[in-house]
């Protein structure tokens, strides 16, 4: 089974990328493979809303996302680690959940994957859970199966994450939960 991390910060090797790395790492220990997106060196413009995917299997906007398209669709979880950004994920996350409407239209290609979600903010209390709640809200529209961390809603960090000990630690909690749950619908 595959877990895809998707890190949504524009900042290159920054919190989100660390966390993403700690949990795609605890996956490959636990026997998964991985892959991942880092959009602070992916392309990933704006959705016109042309409506051309109705018609097509692809986007006629010419960048990353048919590469983002192929790791979404060949993954059985995905998990998103946003930063906070004026109460919410930034506007590059933003661009790519508006393309991935391809893959709803499309037999809905994300229904039944595993997802959960990582945010960081600039204090203890900084819209993370925000951040986190609007990425399940992508995630339902897709039909996804939606996990926490087993007694909240997700990885929950401060900056900088490598000086947080508890915020880490739900991280970690969060993609042991997404694990476990992969493992249980591969035993099914």
């Amino acid at each position: 089974m595959k877990i895809l991390g998707i890190s949504g910060s524009p900042r290159k090797g920054q919190n989100c990328e660390k966390m993403i790395g700690s949990v795609l790492e605890l996956a490959k220990e636990k026997g998964f493979e991985t892959d991942s997106v880092l959009l602070s060196t992916s392309e990933v413009g704006l959705c016109k809303a042309c409506g051309a995917c109705r018609e097509r299997d692809f986007c006629v906007i010419e960048d990353d996302m048919e590469e983002i398209y192929e790791k979404m669709r060949t993954s059985d979880g995905i998990i998103v680690a946003a930063p906070v950004y004026m109460g919410n994920y930034p506007a590059q996350l933003k661009a790519l959940f508006d393309r991935s409407v391809l893959l709803r239209r499309k037999d809905f290609a994300l229904k039944n994957k595993v997802g959960a979600a990582l945010s960081i903010g600039g204090s203890r209390n900084g819209g993370q859970e925000k951040t986190i709640q609007s990425i399940h809200d992508w995630m339902h529209i897709h039909g996804m199966i939606v996990v926490g961390d087993n007694a909240h809603f997700g990885g929950v960090a401060w900056n900088p994450v490598e000086e947080d000990a508890v915020g880490m630690q739900t991280v970690i909690e969060t993609a042991k939960k997404l694990c476990d749950v992969l493992e249980l619908i591969e035993k099914k």
